[in-house]
This record gives structure tokens, sequence and C-alpha cells, in this order.
């Protein structure tokens, strides 16, 4: 059974630093892809990153800010996530499938959610 557990949100203030983990569990990672997506309240999900076994992405918004990364002995995914703004306020979640459905959005199976909120 595919699970997926996030953690790591929190309260930051701006300009401060946070790491999402994704910890992955009935499968292992060197055949899926991992993104991460959030929501924030009022609009649309929307993809930040993703990892495949060899390459990453990242949403313009967060290029140079975010950097996703993978552990495959721990079965883990990162997202170190650095200069952060009040825009980035949102629901994190962790998702897997195929990297062609990660990348159109549409991934199978989701985590439950880490709440970020950067405020002053």
């Amino acid at each position: 059974q595919v699970q997926l557990v996030e953690s790591g949100g929190g309260l930051v203030q701006p300009g401060g630093s946070l790491r999402l983990s994704c910890a992955a569990s009935g499968f292992t990672l060197d055949y899926y892809a991992i993104g991460w997506f959030r929501q924030a309240p009022g609009k649309e999900r929307e993809g930040v990153s993703c990892i495949s076994s060899s390459d990453t992405y990242y949403a313009r918004s967060v290029k140079g800010r975010f950097t996703i990364s993978r552990d495959d002995v721990k079965n883990t995914v990162y997202l170190q996530m650095n200069s952060l703004k009040p825009e980035d306020t949102a629901v994190y979640y962790c998702a897997t499938d195929a990297l062609s459905a990660v990348v159109a959005g549409n991934p199978r199976y989701w985590g439950q959610g880490t709440q970020v909120t950067v405020s002053s």
C-alpha cells in the first residue's frame, strides 16, 4: 500500500527557511517521481517541484529559493525552502506516480499535507 507522510511545516517569518519531508512507504523511489504541490486558501492547487530518478523540476515562483532532494536509503524526499515569502503560505502536499502524471498534476497517490505559514 502506497503511503506518503509529510512533515516539517510550521510558522516562519519572511526570509526564513523550512525543510519539508515526505516519507514514502509501500514502494521504492527508484521507479516513481515525487512531486510537491501546494494550495493556498481560495486558490487552485499548483505544482511546486518534482524529482525523478534523474531530473528535478521547479515552478518559476520558487526556482532559486527551493531545492528538492531525495534519500533513497530513507525512502524520503525533501523540499528545502529558503527566502520564504508570505505568498508561499499554503498547505503543501507530496504526491507520487509516474513522472508524466506528476508533471501533469494528476498523480494518484497523495499525502495528507502540511501547513506552511509565512508571516511576521
